[in-house]
């Protein structure tokens, strides 16, 4: 009987040599899959640079249209009133140019 003590006290010993590692692989597989696709992950991460970069040329777009609005509003202030300015906008908004003129027109929005 000894023989067969000896036979049941290895098995488990196989068992927990082979389970642990096993065990522990799965649980680094796990956590590795999520620090990738979760929604805090890698994926995650290089989705949410693009849309920044996308935003911040959207941003950039619309402060260069701004900054070309406010030059064009400060030339039509009192204190610095810029004569073609005036005129053109007299033109633009009266719908009136003469004969041997050609007019173009931009649209500032």
């Amino acid at each position: 009987m000894s023989n067969i003590d000896l036979i049941r006290t290895r098995e488990p010993l196989r068992l927990r040599y082979i389970l642990l590692p096993v065990l522990g692989g799965l649980l680094a597989l796990y956590f590795g899959y999520h620090a990738i696709m979760g929604g805090q992950g890698l994926q995650a991460y290089f989705e949410n640079e693009q849309r920044i970069a996308g935003l911040q040329d959207q941003l950039d777009t619309r402060v260069a249209t701004r900054e070309q609005l406010d030059r064009h509003v400060a030339l039509l202030r009192p204190e610095s009133l810029d004569r073609d300015m005036l005129d053109e906008r007299a033109r633009a908004a009266l719908g009136y140019a003469r004969p041997d003129e050609l007019t173009i027109f931009r649209d500032l929005r």
